[in-house]
C-alpha cells in the first residue's frame, strides 16, 4: 500500500514537528517553496522549488504529484494558495476557498465582523496614500496602520498624528503582497491580548484556549510578541464570552475540521474581540507547546485532518504548570554565534529548543516573526517564576551576535 502525501507549503523551522508527526504516521511529506536552503526541507522527504503564493503553479505541482493533503502550518502567505489547491482537489480543508480569502484579508475581516454584528475596531482600507490621508478626519488618535494581508506584526505602526501618517503607510505598503492597507482605530486592551490555537471537529470548537502575549516595547516593532504565557489570566466571564463569538464565527462560516490561529483581546471597553482568526497553526511552535503543556493532540489532529485519517477526541487543556513559548532575538545586526543559558534555568525550566539560524549566518534586529532566531519552550510552576524569567531573560539567556565582520 502506497504511502499518504502530505504537501507543505514553506520551509521554516516551524514545520519540523509537523513533518515528524507526519512520518510517524507513516506519511509521505513534501515541502514547497522557492527557498532551497530552509530548514525544513532537510526533514521531508522531497522538496520543490516553486513560489508558494503562485496558486496555480502549486496547485499544478500538486495534481503531478498526486498529494493526498495540503498545509500551510504556520506559514501565512501559503494559507490562501492551500484553500485553493483544497477546493480544486477536492483535499480536506478548514473551510471553503472563499471565506478563507475573508479570513486573510484583514480588510475583508473587518467588514465580515461588522456586518455579522461581532466587535470590531472602525476600520478603512486604502490602495493609495493620498486617500488615506483625505479619510482618517473622522478617526481618534491615535490609530493602527498595517498591511491587509500580513502576519507576524509586520509592517505595523501605531501612528498619534497625521504627520506620521505617510511614513507608517509606507512602511505597511512594503510588507503587503496586495499593495493595500489597512487604518483603523486604536483600541486600548485590558490586561494582555492572546494568541493561541485552536481546533474544531465537524465545525464544533472542541479546543479552545487563550495565552498572555508579552511584549518588549524597546524593540524596533514593538508590536512583536516575544512569549506567549499558558494559561491565561483572563477572566473567565470573557473567555467564555469569546468562546461563544467564536463559535457563532466558525457557525457563519462553515468551518468543518481543522486548526485555526486566533488573536483576541479584551478592551477598557468591557467589550471583548476577535482581531484575527487564520486557518493555520501559528508560528513561535504554539501548537507544539499545546501539545505538551496540555497533552493534547493539534499537530498530529491537523496533519490527520489533512489527508483525510480518523482524528482523536480533543478537549479544552488542564495546563501542567504554568508555559511559555519564548523568542530568541537580538536587537544587533551582525553574524549568529550562539546562544548561552543558565545551567540551572536550562536543567529546571527549559523543555525545548528551537534554532532557525546556524553559526555564521547574518541576523537582523527583531522586527517580526521572520527575523526570529527560534524560540525556546519554557515552563514553571507558577506565574510569578515565569514573569520572572521572560521579563528577566538577561538573567539567564544570552544571544551571541558578532559585528559585521566574518571571523
Amino acid at each position: 500500500m502506497s504511502k499518504k502525501k502530505l504537501m507543505l507549503l514553506g520551509g521554516l523551522s516551524y514545520l519540523i514537528p509537523v513533518i515528524e508527526t507526519a512520518h510517524k504516521l507513516g506519511i509521505h511529506v513534501i515541502t514547497v517553496d522557492y527557498l532551497p536552503d530552509n530548514t525544513a526541507h532537510k526533514y521531508s522527504d522531497e522538496y520543490h522549488n516553486v513560489n508558494i503564493v503562485d496558486i496555480d503553479a502549486v496547485l499544478q505541482l500538486a495534481r503531478e504529484l498526486q498529494i493526498d493533503g495540503i498545509m500551510s502550518f504556520a506559514v501565512d502567505p501559503g494559507v490562501i494558495t492551500a484553500a485553493y489547491v483544497a477546493e480544486k482537489m477536492n483535499l480536506p480543508f478548514q473551510c471553503s476557498f472563499e471565506n478563507a480569502c475573508i479570513l486573510q484579508d484583514k480588510s475583508l475581516f473587518r467588514k465580515f465582523l461588522k456586518d455579522n454584528k461581532f466587535n470590531t475596531p472602525k476600520a478603512l482600507s486604502f490602495s493609495k496614500e493620498e486617500d488615506a490621508l483625505n479619510n482618517v478626519d473622522d478617526f481618534s488618535w491615535p490609530i493602527i496602520v498595517k498591511p491587509v494581508d500580513s502576519a507576524g506584526s509586520k509592517g505595523v505602526t501605531k501612528v498619534e498624528e497625521k504627520s506620521m501618517l505617510p511614513e507608517a503607510i509606507k512602511r505597511a505598503l512594503d510588507k503587503s503582497f496586495s499593495g493595500k492597507f489597512i487604518v483603523e482605530e486604536f483600541l486600548d486592551i485590558v490586561g494582555f491580548q492572546s494568541s493561541a490555537d485552536c481546533f474544531t471537529i465537524n465545525g464544533h470548537l472542541d479546543y479552545c484556549t487563550f495565552s498572555d502575549q508579552i511584549f518588549d516595547r524597546n524593540i524596533a516593532n514593538p508590536f512583536v510578541p516575544i512569549a506567549e504565557i499558558y494559561p491565561s489570566t483572563m477572566d473567565m466571564h470573557y473567555q467564555n464570552a469569546l468562546k461563544g463569538d467564536l463559535q457563532r464565527l466558525f457557525d457563519l462560516l462553515k468551518v468543518k475540521d481543522g486548526i485555526y490561529n486566533i488573536e483576541s483581546r479584551v478592551c477598557s471597553n468591557g467589550k471583548v474581540y476577535i482581531m484575527e482568526v487564520s486557518p493555520r497553526g501559528g508560528g513561535n511552535m504554539l501548537a507544539k507547546l499545546q501539545d505538551m503543556a496540555a497533552n493534547q493532540n493539534l499537530i498530529e489532529n491537523e496533519v490527520r485532518k489533512a489527508v483525510g485519517l480518523e482524528l482523536k477526541p480533543m478537549c479544552n487543556p488542564l495546563y501542567d504548570g504554568v508555559w511559555a513559548s519564548f523568542a530568541l532575538y537580538t536587537s544587533n545586526t551582525g553574524y549568529y554565534d550562539s546562544i548561552r543559558m543558565n545551567s540551572v534555568i536550562k536543567e529546571l525550566n527549559v523543555k525545548a529548543t528551537f534554532i532557525n539560524v546556524q553559526k555564521e549566518d547574518a541576523v537582523h534586529t527583531f522586527t517580526g516573526a521572520n527575523s526570529c532566531l527560534g524560540d525556546v519552550l519554557l515552563r514553571c510552576n507558577d506565574r510569578e517564576e515565569m514573569d520572572e524569567l521572560v521579563y528577566g531573560s538577561s538573567n539567564w539567556l544570552n544571544i551571541v551576535v558578532k559585528s559585521n565582520t566574518r571571523y
